[in-house]
């Protein structure tokens, strides 16, 4: 399975930033075995298209309903028209500030797919939840809420992300990472049989150039969600080597 290696920008980037994001689709195409994207603001998509042409450009979120009376929303179809190719659903940050629910992520991965975009569901325990010895039951209990009945590895990606490690430097030891991901992985083909084999299932907390190597090697761990070290070519480029050479 090839690696997907994808920068989530959040609530960063201007019109100033393009050059990085160029910067950033070069050094990509130095690692031809590896599949990357970035996702960034929606008021930057249509631009970075335009710039950096067949390079993945994705979105954050996406509303679950086509158009309506939804102010400040940006709807899977709008995603698709400025240019992007897939979005991230669900992230803890989403789910935390804005309260998403299981079942409203679902929708949105619904729509995405209507809209033809690749998703990325992101799923993911607090430390309060991880130190009760709830991780596994919070996380799975995500999967199985969160994930639309039909289910692939053409459109869909998983995000694992300990939320206490995200932004926080602090990185989930390689033998936890890899307890988790088999157990989503067990839980996917427990539900969509061999297609749950082909969804890949990325690692999202704190990876950076130097611990991408070390986690991309543990089995299950199908890439990697990046914050902070997606925001620079430099930064980003020594994740997608790892990324590159584990698969050789």
């Amino acid at each position: 399975m090839r690696k997907f290696i994808v920068g989530n920008w959040k609530m960063n980037g201007m019109s100033s930033d393009l050059d990085e994001i160029m910067a950033i689709s070069a050094v990509a195409q130095l690692h031809p075995s590896v599949d990357s994207a970035l996702c960034i603001p929606a008021t930057l998509i249509e631009r970075a298209v335009t710039a950096v042409g067949a390079f993945p450009i994705g979105g954050q979120d996406c509303h679950m309903q086509k158009a309506g009376a939804h102010t400040g929303c940006v709807s899977g179809e709008m995603l698709s028209d400025a240019g992007a190719v897939l979005t991230i659903i669900g992230h803890s940050e989403r789910r935390a500030a804005q309260q998403e629910q299981d079942s409203d992520i679902r929708a949105k991965a619904e729509a995405a797919k209507a809209a033809g975009l690749k998703a990325i569901i992101c799923v993911g325990e607090t430390l309060d939840e991880r130190e009760a010895g709830k991780a596994l039951d919070i996380v799975l209990g995500q999967v199985a809420l969160s994930l639309p009945e039909a289910a692939s590895g053409d459109w869909l990606s998983l995000a694992y992300e300990p939320v206490w490690a995200i932004g926080t430097g602090r990185v989930a030891e390689p033998a936890d990472v890899a307890d988790m991901h088999a157990a989503i992985r067990a839980a996917l083909v427990a539900r969509f049989g061999a297609e749950g084999e082909k969804i890949r299932i990325l690692y999202g907390g704190s990876m950076n150039g130097d611990n991408a190597a070390v986690l991309l090697a543990v089995p299950n761990v199908d890439g990697g969600l990046i914050g902070g070290a997606s925001l620079s070519a430099v930064k980003f480029q020594p994740i997608l080597a790892a990324a590159q050479a584990s698969g050789e």
